[in-house]
């Protein structure tokens, strides 16, 4: 039997469906639309049948538990639109559908008959009121995105049939072709490659093969060869450079000497052969000083698949040797045409790299680019989505992956220029490290075994390396459809844990990432000869083609190369942590790239012609002249009648404009090393320019930190690529500095993104003149890029990208070294260091360093307590931040215009004693009041922090609103807490860890430095026999610990629509739920902490303290208020003692605790909650700064019912919360004031001694 179920939130529930009708209603002006309904539709095929499928109880049970939620959501099988218009949407065939997915993994948790039950899920959207048809027809323009998804009819209910894999097809008569003929073929086909390549391909399967090609040969070329993984822009050969005859041009021509110079240096008598390109621009200062000496902190290897550095770490006093790695990503392409799925598989790409080299990824920053998203709908280009679309669901898809994964985000950029409207900037830059001794770098020998590891694959994705690489017009977009990836995060997590281990990378020789081009290039780059085996790669769905199977670029894979005799050891221990691995691919002696598929080989080229990369392009290059009059660095760019207006002026601008309600959407505090927030002081309120994040021990403490940030500025980079590229590095350079780093520790990774060049040379001259302006300060600095990314296609019809060259910066800090940019008290100092450029414009680069220096040395011996440099807005924009986050004013000189200049390289700093040096000013000092005096003109900060935060309201809000209301805190006190009737020394910890749980490590850890023994246990569900496994597992597990521990993440990816449902399923399984009220009845004591208190609350285990007593009078948690993730510190204050896992902390502390959850309001009835504070159940509610609970957003963000945070069980043993209490460490958000160890997790182990 088939099902189809319709599941509606109940008002008050259906944000949503609010949420869209707002929408609908801004940006169509739809005058008739009464109400949006939104109704989630399930359709269930294969149920009941004889053979297997689950009976009808079970399906009941599906709908309440899996499908809904008794408490918010109303579920039925026919759909009533009350006679208004609706449409229906889904998927388009082949894309990863994350809620279907987890339904099907709930499913297979109910029954072990269930294994041939297939989901698929939609979207169903009533609009009630007087809609003409011509409406309905614009809001499914407006709302379907025909890249991702279709209408969907609701009239049949079958699952769609998939093609039957065809034959691959050999291009018979290729080798004769004529140039009309082959020119006529690769525009049929849609080749990226020129027909310069084609060509050259022709006379190789001509002269060398005799033979015709098949399609997935030529197809493996074009994706070989393409400039996302060839970079054939970059390596394109420079033959005639032109420089402007003018002081500019004698200023280049001096630069692009020191470039000469430093290439007959490293090249040496490889000098012929060794041709100018960009490549060699971008990569030469790294080869210079690794020569001289200079650079003898790089991991040298031809495995590389990140930036890679030897750092030391202090261990407990003890130092190791690690790796430090870091890498960016761009996913420009994808995300402008499908923003969620191209951001999400952005930041995925990004963590590959360096976990590819082993490393644990803890630490991303975003940098994007727009167009003005507050823009009017109908000024959207023909063709593409709306700005405002594009950055929500970007931001959306970015942060999903990452707050999925477990991955720490600390900062969060966009920057607004009107050319990003050509195509998005989507770019991620992420930081891992690992032991050094952890890790085996070797060539693949004959022999070796290639095993494939995580994800299946699908069709998502064929086509993507060579897609970015092309320019687009209106009409390309809509053809893309199969070119974008969606993002399943819970599966690369399972890699990173399996690489977590240093049993299993001690086996890895060699391994490779699935990015662009798939199997055939993943695989492929692994060695010289291999001999790739199709059939045996694991698949979503049946029906791929050879050549889809070869290039479909399906994210969360692996290919590892092994030694034979490792093969068995090392597919165990990727089953341990529920991951498929599959051997697919042999090492061979014989430099041929081979395919096999259904008994043919479908690829078999020589290494020699596929490593030619095609032909080499050549071009010409003449750099345009530049005006110094119309320098950026010497104009204000704001207006206003006076000074006053001026300066609200600058902070309401769109590239100084708060982006608060933006970075919150990331979870900024996931490992417990996060040293800054990215919003820091009481208040919350001042945003940092650098993330830093300890190093990611599993046991021990360090001080070691890794910090890192970015430079870059469109404006400054349109009037002069090579000033651009300079400012870039010191901008990048001068923001670590801030912080407490030493800027000679400091290494460089660029990110270039430019229009498509074409043949026109003085496009080429962009890049040219921007890496030559990077290349004068790496020289000077003595600080070297060891990487990049280039995305060379920026352009659509006739628009183009702003030049972009972003300098990523990162270093070692010692975290108690760190210091925050607020301003710390009233009655401190405020000077400039100051930086004076040039007459030619350029960084003053040995002021620089002296400026660097004694920053540097004034934060290590504690002069300097707050600092920050200049960015968009100057001074007035510094000083104005330093004062938000604890409201702390300043009284500093009119120096008029200077203000409000850029003035890259300058530090606005805050001491507590006199400072004296070169470049040194005295620009005022702090007050206790809020408002900014320069000179004799006052501004209000209250005003500046107003009109600073609601410039991008209506794009990221950052708090609901609603009226604010204060509930009377009302504490509990009881003498009769539980008491351990069983005692033990050294309890034991049971912390499982299920598909999308991502807080497993960080809880683990806080319990066995309490004195406690943790042990993780990795539920795996791949198959039926391992759900089995893992349920006797943990019940046995159960049986012999003394305490459970329920972590945070996503369990199944927070899906179907509904937090913590694979959990709650587990738990109801008879089995553990017979274990769990044995456990219970001895003592056992249950801790749940974000998605470990939504499964307590969805299973009955609170507030009933029993399994399976939910009503629809139950209490629940929900979406919050806001409708988006929210991540900051919040002040809890504890309400009740009943609990043991709350002796000994006395009523009314407050503590600042960690939140970051997308459906953490704890909603319940008045009479429920009366009941639960009457019973001491309430342990902990959202305080304001006075210690009431509050509803105001900034206090309780989720929007909590009577502000609860945490309640227990009757007895007190089960305790839920949803703020983060293991989140904690030294030197741990140094930027929030308060006490932010809250002692729960000794508390637990103290009650069992």
């Amino acid at each position: 039997m088939n099902y189809r179920i319709f599941v509606e939130k109940k008002s008050g529930f259906d944000l949503d469906a609010k949420r869209l009708e707002n929408e609908l209603r801004e940006s169509l002006q739809l005058k008739g639309l009464e109400k949006v309904r939104l109704l989630n539709c399930y359709d269930v095929f294969g149920i009941d049948s004889e053979e297997f499928g689950i009976d009808s109880e079970e399906l009941a049970k599906a709908k309440k538990l899996i499908f809904s939620e008794v408490v918010t959501d109303r579920v039925t099988e026919e759909l009533d639109s009350k006679g208004a218009k609706y449409f229906a949407v889904e998927f388009l065939p082949g894309q990863f559908d994350q809620r279907a997915d987890s339904a099907m993994q709930c499913l297979n948790l109910i029954s072990d008959k269930n294994q041939n039950v297939v989901v698929t899920s939609g979207k169903v959207i009533i609009l009630e009121g007087n809609i003409s048809e011509e409406e309905l027809n614009k809001v499914k323009n407006y709302y379907i995105n025909p890249v991702e998804m279709r209408e969907k009819t609701l009239e049949k209910l079958e699952i769609e049939e998939g093609e039957l894999a065809q034959e691959v097809p050999v291009f018979e008569g290729f080798i004769t072709y004529g140039a009309e003929e082959l020119e006529k073929f690769r525009k049929e086909l849609g080749l990226a490659m020129t027909f310069a390549d084609i060509a050259f391909v022709q006379e190789y399967f001509r002269d060398t093969e005799k033979r015709d090609p098949t399609e997935t040969e030529i197809k493996v070329l074009d994706t070989y060869w393409s400039d996302h993984c060839r970079h054939t822009t970059f390596e394109t050969r420079i033959k005639n450079i032109v420089f402007p005859k003018s002081a500019f041009g004698e200023t280049l021509q001096k630069a692009f000497e020191n470039y000469l110079g430093a290439r007959n240096f490293v090249h040496q008598e490889r000098l012929e052969k060794k041709y100018i390109s960009l490549m060699d621009m971008a990569t030469i200062c790294g080869k210079e000083m690794r020569k001289t000496g200079k650079l003898d902190d790089l991991e040298v290897s031809d495995e590389i698949n990140a930036c890679s550095v030897y750092i030391d770490v202090d261990v407990d006093g003890k130092i190791e040797k690690w790796l430090l790695m870091f890498k960016n990503e761009t996913h420009n392409h994808p995300t402008e045409i499908e923003p969620f799925g191209g951001a999400s598989t952005c930041l995925g790409g990004a963590i590959r790299d360096p976990l590819s080299g082993r490393s644990y990824v803890y630490q991303a920053i975003r940098v994007t680019g727009s167009g003005n998203p507050l823009e009017k709908l109908e000024d959207t280009l023909q063709g593409k989505l709306p700005q405002k679309k594009i950055t929500t669901g970007a931001a959306a898809g970015y942060s999903s992956y990452g707050n999925q994964i477990g991955l720490t985000t600390g900062h969060v950029a966009e920057i607004y220029h009107d050319g990003y409207k050509a195509k998005r900037m989507e770019v991620g830059a992420v930081v891992g490290a690992v032991p050094a001794d952890w890790v085996r770098r070797e060539n693949a020998s004959k022999g070796d075994i290639v095993v494939l590891l995580g994800g299946k694959t699908g069709r998502d994705g064929c086509g993507g390396a060579t897609g970015s690489s092309k320019e687009h017009t209106d009409d390309s977009l809509r053809l893309c459809g199969a070119e974008v990836q969606k993002g399943n995060a819970p599966e690369e997590r399972k890699i990173q844990r399996l690489f977590r281990n240093p049993e299993v990378t001690r086996l890895v020789k060699k391994c490779n990432d699935f990015g662009a081009g798939g199997v055939s290039v993943a695989i492929g780059e692994l060695a010289p000869g291999l001999d790739i085996n199709l059939d045996v790669v694991p698949t979503k769905y049946l029906g791929l083609s050879g050549t889809e199977l070869a290039i479909s670029e399906s994210q969360e894979r692996m290919a590892v190369v092994i030694e034979a005799k490792d093969r068995d050891k090392f597919i165990e221990l990727a089953n341990r942590e529920n991951l498929l691995a599959t051997v697919v691919a042999v090492v061979t002696d014989t430099n041929r790239l081979v395919l096999n598929w259904k008994g043919k080989k479908i690829v078999d080229i020589s290494r020699e012609f596929l490593d030619t990369n095609g032909v080499t392009q050549e071009t010409e290059v003449e750099v345009e002249n530049i005006s110094y009059e119309e320098s950026p660095l010497t104009k204000v760019a704001y207006e206003g009648e006076n000074l006053e207006a001026k300066w609200y002026n600058m902070l309401s601008s769109l590239n100084v404009a708060s982006q608060k309600g933006l970075m919150e959407i990331f979870d900024s505090t996931i490992g417990a090393t996060t040293v800054l927030m990215p919003f820091g002081g009481k208040y919350q309120m001042t945003p940092t320019d650098v993330s830093v994040q300890k190093l990611p021990l599993l046991k021990g403490e360090t001080d070691t930190a890794s910090a890192i940030t970015w430079g870059y500025n469109p404006v400054l980079s349109s009037w002069s690529q090579f000033h651009g590229g300079a400012y870039a590095v010191v901008e990048s350079l001068a923001k670590l500095v801030s912080v407490g780093v030493d800027y000679k520790r400091v290494r460089l990774s660029f990110q270039e993104y430019f229009q498509k060049l074409g043949q026109n040379p003085k496009n080429w001259g962009k890049p040219f003149s921007a890496l030559l302006g990077t290349i004068e300060m790496q020289r000077a600095f003595e600080i070297p890029a060891i990487g990049g990314k280039d995305s060379m296609s920026g352009t659509f019809n006739d628009i183009h990208v702003p030049p972009t060259l972003i300098s990523f910066a990162v270093s070692p800090v010692k975290a108690s070294v760190v210091i925050s940019p607020e301003f710390k008290k009233a009655g401190n100092k405020i000077y400039l260091v100051k930086h004076h450029m040039l007459e030619n414009y350029m960084p003053n680069v040995e002021e620089l360093k002296e400026n660097f220096e004694y920053v540097h040395e004034n934060i290590v011996n504690g002069n300097i307590v707050s600092a920050m440099t200049l960015k968009t807005g100057g001074i007035a924009e510094a000083v104005s931040k330093m004062t938000f986050g604890n409201r702390i004013g300043a009284k500093i000189s009119n120096l008029g215009d200077e203000l409000f200049k850029l003035g890259y390289g300058t530090f606005i700093v805050e001491s507590n004693v006199e400072l004296t040096g070169k470049n040194v000013e005295l620009l005022g000092e702090t007050i206790s009041e809020y408002k900014v005096v320069v000179g004799d003109i006052e501004i209000d900060m209250t005003v500046g922090e107003k009109v600073w935060l609601d410039k991008l309201f209506p794009v990221f809000p950052h708090k609901t609103v609603e009226k604010v209301e204060k509930y009377i805190w009302t504490p509990y006190t009881t003498k009769n807490i539980v008491v351990c009737k069983n005692k033990i020394a050294k309890p034991r910890v049971l912390v499982p860890a299920f598909p999308g749980t991502n807080c497993e490590y960080d809880s683990a850890r806080v319990f066995e430095k309490a004195g406690a023994e943790s042990n993780i246990l990795v539920f795996r569900n791949l198959t039926q026999e391992y759900i089995n496994d893992s349920i006797e597992k943990m019940v046995k597990e159960i049986n012999s610990s003394q305490i459970l521990m329920f972590p945070g993440g996503f369990s199944a990816g927070d899906e179907p629509d509904g937090s913590g449902k694979f959990i709650a399923t587990v738990l109801t399984n008879p089995k553990v739920a017979e274990a769990i009220h044995k456990f219970l009845e001895r003592d056992g004591l249950i801790l749940g902490i974000c998605n470990g208190f939504q499964a307590l609350i969805k299973s009955g285990l609170l507030p009933y303290g029993e399994i399976g007593k939910i009503t629809e009078d139950s209490p629940t948690l929900t979406f919050n208020k806001i409708g988006r993730h929210i991540s900051q510190m919040v002040k809890t204050k504890v309400t009740s003692n009943k609990s043991p896992w709350l002796a000994g902390i006395e009523i009314g502390s407050e503590f600042e605790i960690a939140v970051s959850h997308g459906e953490g309001r704890f909603f319940a009835s008045d009479e429920v909650i009366k009941k639960l504070f009457e019973n001491g159940q309430v342990a902990t509610q959202y305080v304001n700064l006075e210690g009431e609970p509050t509803n105001e957003f900034r206090f309780n963000p989720n929007g909590s019912s009577f502000a609860i945070e945490g309640i227990t069980s009757p007895d007190g043993r089960v305790f839920g919360k949803m703020g983060h209490t293991e989140r904690y460490g030294n030197n741990v958000f140094k930027n929030i004031i308060g006490n932010k160890e809250q002692k729960i997790f000794e508390n637990g182990v103290k009650y069992f001694k």
